[in-house]
């Protein structure tokens, strides 16, 4: 069984920043408030005329080019989403379109803003046992198509992005080297969209309803996004028995940064070693921990030698880790 790495990675990031003064003239809030409960200073929102396989898309050449590879070399597409094109076919087979990957298997995965770790977990199986030889995985995601532009308590959260890797066997013993993925179906009333599907169809009554935005209740997710984050870096660390303190990076899902703060604290790590990004892009659902991942290797947090944890949180509920 082969080890698997990731050899090539990227980001891409609409160019429309959304800040919190431009919250303030659209709803009753406050730089002050939104920082305060989140940590976000402002957020990147989709041009009108892209969707979900663009973000995506631009992000994949990156990646694909830094692997030193090809569009048709990749054998694999794997897209994380929540906010794909349409409810089917796949974004996948859309961004394959795009990017000319005409020789790639390719499916979505929803696992909301566990997607990308999800990703990472299932291309891996394909990739050790030799049933493809690369595989490019993707979290992206147009929050902001499902966003009520109203609700001052959801609308300050979110934002859209999309980040990309590529996983190809290991020569050494670098790479994914423990995981562990749960969730939990009796709590997917707590984070949802609850129109669209088979359960409540697009209606003129649905639509006056605002069944089609996403509905959160805050607090409760709150308190179990910090358990179960805890919980699965704790369990994939503890499955190759390396403690926490020799964790050079943690990469976390940015939802909240009082959330990702407690997750630190209950885990044991100093804040110079978590990855920060919320404060420039908000919640991207599933792009936020493979933009995190691609920017810290970017900026050199993260060097060859050093552990590092990815963990995530999402709708499902959904949470997992990458060491």
């Amino acid at each position: 069984m082969k080890t698997v790495k990731v050899t090539g990675w990227g980001t891409y990031l609409p160019d429309k920043v959304l800040s919190n003064a431009d919250l303030e003239k659209m709803v009753d809030t406050s730089d002050e408030w939104i920082i305060t409960r989140t940590g976000i200073k402002e957020r990147r929102l989709a041009a009108d005329n892209e969707v979900t396989s663009d973000l995506g898309a631009e992000a994949a050449r990156k990646a694909i080019d830094q692997a030193g590879l090809k569009p048709e070399d990749i054998e694999l597409i794997i897209v994380a989403t929540v906010t794909g094109d349409t409810p089917f076919p796949s974004t996948a087979c859309y961004l394959q379109h795009k990017i000319g990957a005409v020789k790639a298997a390719c499916f979505d995965l929803s696992a909301a803003c566990s997607g990308f770790i999800y990703g990472l977990i299932t291309a891996q199986q394909f990739i050790k046992t030799g049933f493809y030889a690369n595989a490019l995985v993707i979290g992206a995601e147009v929050m902001s198509a499902f966003v009520d532009w109203q609700d001052r308590n959801t609308c300050v959260l979110f934002g859209d992005g999309a980040g990309a890797c590529v996983l190809e066997p290991s020569d050494d013993d670098r790479g994914i080297i423990s995981s562990y993925l749960g969730s939990d179906g009796s709590q997917t009333e707590l984070l949802r969209v609850p129109g669209g599907g088979s359960k409540i169809p697009a209606t003129k009554q649905s639509v006056e309803d605002k069944e089609h935005y996403l509905k959160m209740s805050g607090s409760e997710v709150f308190k179990l996004a910090v358990r179960a984050m805890a919980e699965a870096a704790n369990k994939a660390l503890g499955k190759v028995n390396i403690d926490c303190k020799d964790v050079a990076c943690l990469i976390p899902h940015q939802a909240n940064i009082r959330i990702i703060e407690a997750v630190a604290k209950r885990i044991g790590l100093p804040r110079d070693r978590i990855y920060f990004n919320i404060e420039k892009y908000g919640n991207m659902s599933s792009a936020s921990t493979a933009v995190g991942f691609c920017e810290a290797v970017e900026q050199g947090r993260i060097k060859k030698g050093d552990i590092v944890v990815l963990v995530a949180f999402g709708a499902g509920l959904t949470w997992g880790a990458c060491v």
